[in-house]
Formats: structure tokens, sequence, C-alpha cells
């Protein structure tokens, strides 16, 4: 399978160790895009001997099978509907972007009409095989409260202009609490579970989003309860923060490893 990589974080990094050990099959790393000449998915192309691409056509001309966006709600924005228009299945981590309507439907009408695969990871939760099935009986209330230390709320626009003092918080605060869809746009790189969790479920409007700063946690910690005709699920998680960047769990970028290695399986346990 030839590869395309959107980003050049600790997913992109993950993902082109475990291809280096033969972890993933045959499969072949074609590109490795970025925005710019400065992305820093060029220096880590350069160590895993992989091509780097700036930009849409110069990763389109890599001709990629499937392309794994890890970089932002801007680059689902950016490549996902041409991608898929183009028959180039395409795996989605930044899910949050999936949140706007509009943008939502046009690549799930681009995937149908070429056939190609759109796939958004569970990420850094799970349980939504069991939401699915829920869902089918008839569900009436989700919820899902995400708490992570403080470093990992720093440098969002939307806390900052709270007046929150990150560094000197006495205890649990809560940042933001409504719907999915008031609540994920403010949060592009800490609660894309959050917008996986609504698609799977009972949609951005009616899921109940809660975001919490604390101090005592030293892990990513989320808490989700579904409430409906088939009785309740309640389940907790608590999650590794990668060391060099506290806003993602380790457990998402395994998630889209084991997508990744079920996405042409035909056995599959679960999802």
């Amino acid at each position: 399978m030839r590869i395309g990589i959107i980003g050049g974080g600790e997913i992109a990094r993950l993902f082109l160790e475990h291809l280096a050990r033969g972890e993933l099959g045959e499969a072949t790393v074609v590109a490795l895009a970025g925005r710019t000449d400065a992305s820093r998915g060029k220096p880590l192309a350069a160590k895993h001997r992989v091509p780097f691409a700036i930009g849409l056509d110069a990763l389109l001309a890599a001709r990629p099978e499937v392309v794994i966006e890890a970089a932002s709600h801007d680059a689902v924005r950016e490549y996902g509907e041409a991608l898929l228009a183009r028959g180039i299945s395409f795996i989605v981590l930044s899910g949050g972007a999936l949140c706007d309507d509009a943008l939502r439907a046009r690549l799930e009408g681009a995937a149908v009409k070429s056939k190609a695969v759109l796939y958004v990871p569970s990420g850094g939760i799970g349980g939504l095989d069991a939401l699915k099935a829920a869902c089918v009986a008839g569900v009436d209330h989700v919820e899902i409260a995400v708490t992570k230390p403080p470093a990992a709320w720093k440098d969002i626009a939307y806390v900052e202009a709270l007046g929150v003092d990150l560094e000197r918080l006495a205890g649990p605060t809560v940042l933001f609490e409504g719907t999915a869809r008031e609540g994920v746009p403010h949060f592009p790189a800490n609660v894309n579970i959050a917008a996986v969790l609504s698609m799977a479920g009972i949609g951005f409007d009616r899921t109940q989003l809660k975001v919490v700063a604390d101090p005592a946690l030293k892990l990513n910690t989320h808490y989700i309860t579904i409430r409906g005709n088939s009785g309740t699920i309640t389940l907790k998680f608590e999650s590794v923060p990668f060391p060099d960047n506290p806003k993602t769990a380790m457990l998402a970028a395994y998630s889209a490893l084991a997508a990744f290695k079920q996405f042409n399986s035909r056995v599959r346990y679960g999802t």
C-alpha cells in the first residue's frame, strides 16, 4: 500500500518508526506532506528517508492510495475532499474539523462517489462499538468529560480569553461546559475525541461536553456516560500523554496505527 502522511508531529513519527520495523505489513510511505519548506515534517522525512511534499499538488503527484491526516483541522479542510474525490482513502485524526456539517457532507459525498474510504479512528477513547449498538436500541443521553493537566490547555485562544491562570490552579477548573457543537471548535488539538463520540452516537448538538483543567492529574483522564433503552454505559480512560506534546494522548496515536492495520483486513473483531 502506498501511504501519504500529512503532519510532522508525534503521530507521524510513530507511524514511520513502526513502518521502518516492518510492523505495518507491506506498506510504503510515498510522501510526508507539510505546508512549507520550514515544516517540522521535513527533517522527520529526511530522517526516515521518505519524500517530503509541500502542499496538495505535490502529495497527489506521489500517487498515494491512502493518506493519514495527523496535522490539524485546517489540513482536513485543505486536503480531505480533494483526496477522496480522486479515490484516495483518507484517515482523519483531527476529527473535530468534521463538526462543520458542510465540510463533513462534502467529504462523505466525495467518499461515496469515488468509493474511497473516509475513516475516523476512535482516537484516545474506546467504547464506540458499544455506543453504536446502544444507538440502534435508542440512546437518550451521551456526555464526555475531557480532563487533563493544565499544561495541555496552554496556548489556546479560548482559554486565554477566559483569563484562567493555568500555572496557579487550586483544583479542578471547568473551562467549558455545553454541547460538543459549541465546545469542539474552541479546542482544536485537545477534544477531537468528543467529535468522534458525537459522530458515532447522537450527534454534536445532543452530545454534552465538559472540559476540565486539573492540576492533580498526570494522565489525560476522560469520563463517558451513555444512557438509553439498552441500559447505562460508564467508561473511564486514563491515558499517558506524549512527553513533548501533552495535548495528545499516546492512545490516540496507537488508535491510528490500529486503524491502519485493519484497513484492508477481511477479518475484524469489534471496531
